[in-house]
């Protein structure tokens, strides 16, 4: 079983803060990128590792996904049926921005088969929202979730922003009780960074935006943490919050190092392939990308096969963001020693209490999600 991302790559405004592969060019050729999408997936299916092999979970993600039809995500989602067998329990997701759905649209994506909706709300203060440069208001933010749930979905995460220049701890605090009135099945909650190529990054340089204080970003998390808690969400990943059996299965795939199909413009993709995995990616602009798929069905412009090392690191990367951490058994299974003997850093940081075992799975403590950059850094 594998998991399957669609990118789709354009938005009605890019955010100042994204470093996501997206593009604001007014009109967009939807019709044709549908077509490249349906054409990759079926390339893709004739060829090894993903022949024959069954989908878990698609996740259509962008830029903003909301902004086609839901003809065309029924269309991708037709097409990934004809060329491979989809879980008769597969989470379908679909990321949507708030300031772009209306009722009509949302039950025709209800329709064309996807059961989970995640809205990149950022804030429900009005101010903090001109500041992210995002299209809708807090009103619309509400309305999209009521409408949502009129739509028929009862699986609905909203992605929630911290550190937001400007933005008190009392902010925040307001932020998460607004959220937790909202009542969905899962909450991001993401401290703001500032990638370098982005507005925010160079205005920032420029003394234009003043970042939160770190001391406040830690205050800010820790209010997360408890007012989540208090409400009934588990922590399963250091950004990320749910209530039983809500947890996102398609990112889990990413932080297990398990299989995934990525399709679209700039998409990536990872197969198991011995010894040590294989991964590759498409070219980035959307205009190339469907010129390389209508001529030889595939945009692939990069790949590389990780090291024994690295591929150490990316487990523990990517594995440690988890709560549930790594599987040490598994570990030796995989490469034949122990983590320990691979990196005896982590010994140091058991002693300071940043990393606990607990049976035979390793993890951040509580102290560990504070540091976990310090903690990633020095086992990568």
């Amino acid at each position: 079983m594998f998991s399957l991302y669609a990118h789709i790559p354009y938005c009605q405004r890019r955010c100042p803060y994204c470093d996501f592969n997206a593009y604001a060019p007014g009109i967009w050729p939807e019709d044709r990128y549908t077509d490249a999408l349906f054409a990759e997936i079926r390339q893709a299916s004739t060829e090894a590792p993903w022949a024959g092999q069954e989908v878990g979970t698609i996740f259509f993600g962008g830029g903003t996904p909301s902004l086609f039809s839901p003809a065309s995500i029924e269309r991708v989602l037709t097409g990934i049926a004809t060329c491979f067998p989809i879980a008769a329990d597969a989470e379908v997701t679909l990321e949507a921005n708030p300031g772009t759905v209306q009722l009509e649209a949302l039950r025709g994506f209800r329709g064309a088969g996807v059961n989970r909706l995640s809205y990149g709300i950022q804030s429900l203060n009005d101010r903090h929202l001109v500041t992210l440069g995002r299209i809708h208001n807090a009103e619309a933010a509400r309305a999209a979730v009521s409408l949502a749930r009129d739509a028929g979905f009862d699986a609905i995460n909203t992605d929630f922003m911290f550190g937001i220049p400007g933005q008190s701890l009392a902010d925040w605090s307001a932020d998460l009780r607004a959220a937790l009135a909202l009542d969905p099945g899962h909450i991001s909650a993401y401290n703001l960074t500032y990638e370098e190529g982005t507005a925010f990054h160079a205005w920032r340089a420029a003394g234009r935006l003043i970042p939160a204080a770190e001391d406040d970003e830690v205050a800010m998390f820790r209010e997360t943490q408890r007012a989540l808690a208090e409400a009934g969400y588990q922590q399963y990943e250091i950004s990320n919050y749910a209530r039983t059996d809500r947890a996102c299965r398609h990112n889990i795939t990413y932080w297990r190092r398990q299989p995934y199909l990525g399709v679209g413009a700039g998409a990536h993709s990872f197969a198991s392939t011995p010894p040590w995995g294989h991964r590759w990616s498409n070219a980035r602009p959307p205009g190339l990308y469907m010129d390389l798929v209508a001529r030889q069905g595939r945009a692939v412009v990069a790949e590389e096969r990780p090291s024994r090392d690295e591929a150490i690191g990316e487990l523990l990367f990517l594995g440690l963001r988890l709560r549930e951490g790594i599987d040490l058994d598994a570990f030796v299974d995989g490469f034949g020693t122990t983590l320990e003997r691979e990196r005896p850093a982590l010994l140091r940081f058991l002693d300071d209490g940043l990393l606990e075992r607990s049976a035979s799975r390793l993890r951040l403590t509580g102290s560990g999600l504070l540091h976990a950059d310090t903690v990633f850094a020095a086992l990568l």
